[in-house]
């Protein structure tokens, strides 16, 4: 056993302290780092796609891009909104925020249609990503009015205040996940182990490896900028694989000890876990790095922001499972052995451990019974398998074609509703009204329909071409006055050189409505082509929120093809790496397809209708958000081979061990099924916790992830798996087939050490 796995484990159990004391130097050393650099966040031309994205920059160009704002609503506490008070408060309001260095620029007062409100808008300097970074400034200014004139109710809302709020309302979600998340986990680890000690191991190593990806995070994002959503993906991706990689690995050194029956010493142990599930860690490890990076061909700084968290807290989990795990196993074993030892010397019973794999208790005995688990196909209890593994198997092992058959008929009827799938971009209408500043919103909209949604029509052309450019606009104008869509008085802005216009038409309508999508339309296919889509060499395109929400969509459409086939193409590679197998390769990745696409149906089925509102906490937009699906692929592929990898890792060793294929499916499953199944409900604890969270796009991607990991771990895993090796047999391993006999040797110590439980 000398591979690189063994060899680092060797390193650390030789000298555990050291590696101890090193791995917490490396997680102090990567927050200290992340601390000193600072976190590079995106900027707004970070997040330019489409012809939205176009039309964008070329008004940037000129100086005339669109500024944030907010907008103050100021109405009496009772009655109408007089006259005089009125007028006092909007002059003491303009003073105050014309002050402030954030404010470019107060605009004068606008009565609703029925006198009763007043709206003040006043827009902010800068970039419009730092512009919620502003916004104490304004509300500061805002209370101090209120309180100036109490007669008289002051509300504050706008882009800026409402992307504060959502901030502060993750942050809170965030907490409340982690307050759900850990507490469960540690439960779960527990009834694993039946040891709070060896429970611990695992959450620790997680959140160290999580404290540490952070901080590397934050010098990654000098070179990937940050969206505020890598923290999210670290947590929730590290806890999963952190918890999942040392579940892997401390449940192979149980199963070892277990088996030895106390012929192997501590550091002989952690060796062969390293030899045995340290290389299923890294095979699978790597793989979810490999599928995560695929992530950055959809040329999205969004997904890209997801890809580096990723990869750098996967890396970092893996890291630790195969240096600090080894060294603390060392550190637990040796305490363990010289507490047995002691025990042994006072005449009192050496405690036993509990079954390695599957709770069964066994200590030793036959080693043929401990390498070769249980004999015969129908369920009797051996060393891993238990009772209810061999229930769950012997559906595949005596009628494997009938159970292939209706497996995958049931998870093709959950693909069904896919046929009915509506994407969008979540807008700012789909935030939680329990932020005040999306209270504010409604009651603007309601007040004053003509501000709800705003086109920015951008033409860039020559100088010289400036008066043709302004009769177009003024003809795309009248077009507009003519059309139902359109409301309000436009705003036609040019810049100093006369090369760039801007037009400012508004929609009466909400932004996630037909018709704001409908007036979109008439302005990019009709109107524009027959107005400035006349004058040669300009240049031209619609921008606004609802341009937005049109073209990230398409832009994630466009790029899903290549990020998928990539991805597919990752999945086949890494499998054929890991197994020689040509077969098991397209097995892998016709069942991540499967899976994947059931748990999108499903999601299908529960958030683009109404009948689970009440039972998850969200109101329907009738579409799933443009991000969900992408990042669904990509991170189930990649976590799917955690199972994949370490469930016919168990089959291939006992294959090189001589086992005939059949009995080696059905072995390494059931030696296997308790880890995947304990793997699965932590990281479905994980990924539900995130169902609670107010942010709709985020309670979908916790719940379609959730729904991908039991499916594949109970149904891929358990049902379609073994039956389609079952019926293959020795074609499984095609065109390589395994040597018999070639199994890695086991590390050899002299006999009679005590069988001691790691505690």
């Amino acid at each position: 056993m000398n591979s690189l796995t063994v060899r680092m484990a060797r390193s650390s159990a030789r000298h555990p302290w050291r590696a101890i004391v090193g791995w917490l130097v490396f997680v102090a050393l990567c927050l200290a780092a992340g601390s000193a650099v600072g976190m590079n966040s995106a900027r707004t031309a970070d997040y330019r796609v489409g012809e939205a994205g176009r039309a964008e920059a070329m008004a940037a160009e000129g100086h005339l891009e669109r500024r944030s704002a907010e907008q103050v609503l100021i109405s009496a506490r009772s009655g109408t909104l007089g006259t005089e008070a009125a007028r006092a408060a909007v002059r003491d309001l303009t003073t105050r925020m014309e002050r402030l260095p954030e404010v470019a620029e107060v605009a004068a007062p606008v009565r609703s249609a029925d006198g009763r409100i007043l709206m003040v808008e006043v827009a902010l300097r800068g970039e419009e990503r730092d512009a919620k970074d502003k916004v104490d400034a304004l509300t500061a200014q805002t209370t101090a009015v209120q309180r100036a004139h109490p007669e008289l109710l002051f509300q504050e809302t706008g882009s800026p205040s409402i992307s504060k709020g959502v901030d502060e309302q993750r942050g809170d979600d965030l907490a409340l996940s982690e307050k759900i998340t850990l507490p469960v986990t540690l439960l779960t680890l527990l009834v694993v182990f039946g040891s709070l000690t060896m429970a611990a191991v695992p959450l620790l190593l997680a959140l160290s490896s999580i404290a540490a990806a952070v901080g590397l995070s934050m010098v990654a994002s000098h070179v990937s900028p940050d969206t505020g959503v890598g923290t999210n993906v670290i947590l929730m991706i590290g806890l999963a694989v952190g918890v999942d990689y040392t579940l892997f690995h401390l449940k192979r050194e149980r199963e070892e000890r277990a088996r030895s029956g106390g012929r192997l010493s501590t550091q002989a142990l952690v060796e062969l876990a390293a030899a045995t599930s340290g290389r299923a860690v890294m095979v699978s490890g790597f793989a979810v790095v490999a599928s995560t990076a695929t992530l950055y061909l959809a040329s999205d700084v969004v997904f890209s922001s997801l890809a580096t968290g990723t990869v750098v807290v996967v890396l970092v989990a893996m890291a630790s499972s195969l240096t600090a795990l080894p060294a603390l196993l060392t550190v637990l074993g040796k305490r363990a052995e010289r507490r047995a030892a002691r025990r042994a010397e006072r005449g009192r019973p050496v405690r036993r451990l509990r079954g390695g794999s599957g709770g069964s208790g066994e200590t030793g005995g036959s080693r043929e019974r401990g390498e070769r688990g249980e004999k015969g196909e129908n369920g009797k209890r051996g060393e891993s398998g238990g009772r209810v593994w061999a229930a769950l198997l012997r559906p595949a092992a005596r009628h494997p074609l009938a159970t292939l058959g209706v497996s995958v008929l049931a998870l093709l009827a959950l693909v069904v509703p896919l046929a009915g799938l509506h994407i969008t971009e979540m807008s700012r209408d789909t935030h939680s009204r329990e932020i005040p500043a999306m209270r504010v919103y409604d009651r603007l909209n309601e007040a004053f329909p003509q501000h709800r949604v705003t086109h920015q029509v951008v033409v860039r052309a020559d100088a010289a071409r400036a008066a043709e450019v302004a009769e177009a606009l003024d003809a795309l104008t009248r077009l507009a006055d003519a059309d139902p869509l359109f409301t309000g008085t436009p705003r036609l802005r040019t810049s100093a050189d006369h090369r760039v216009s801007t037009l400012e038409l508004r929609v009466p309508y909400l932004g996630d409505s037909d018709q704001a999508y409908d007036s979109l339309d008439h302005l990019r296919h009709d109107y524009l082509p027959a107005t400035v889509g006349r004058i040669a060499g300009a240049e031209y395109g619609v921008s606004g929120d609802v341009a937005r929400y049109t073209d990230y969509p398409a832009h994630q459409n466009g790029k899903l093809p290549l990020v998928l086939g990539a991805l597919l193409l990752v999945t086949f590679l890494m499998t054929l790496y890991a197994f020689r197998s040509v077969v098991l390769g397209l097995i892998g990745v016709a069942l991540n397809l499967l899976s994947a696409a059931a748990a999108l149906g499903l999601l299908v089925l529960v958030f683009q209708h109404t009948w689970a509102e009440g039972l998850l906490d969200f109101r329907s937009t009738g579409s799933i958000g443009s991000r969900v699906p992408l990042f669904l692929f990509v991170i189930l592929f990649g976590l799917s081979m955690d199972y994949q990898v370490f469930v016919v890792s168990r089959i291939r060793e006992a294959v090189l061990a001589g086992t005939p294929t059949r009995q080696a499916v059905l072995d390494g499953i059931r030696r296997s099924a308790s880890v995947v199944t304990s793997a699965a409900v932590v990281m479905t604890t994980v990924f539900v916790s995130f169902v609670f969270l107010h942010i709709i796009e985020m309670k979908q991607i916790g719940f379609v992830l959730a729904a991908a990991v039991l499916l594949d771990a109970f149904v891929v895993r358990i049902l379609i798996l073994p039956s389609a090796m079952l019926l293959l047999g020795e074609r499984s391993w095609w065109p390589a087939r395994p040597d018999r006999g070639t199994a890695e040797p086991r590390a050899q110590v002299p006999p009679g050490r005590p069988v001691v439980d790691v505690r």
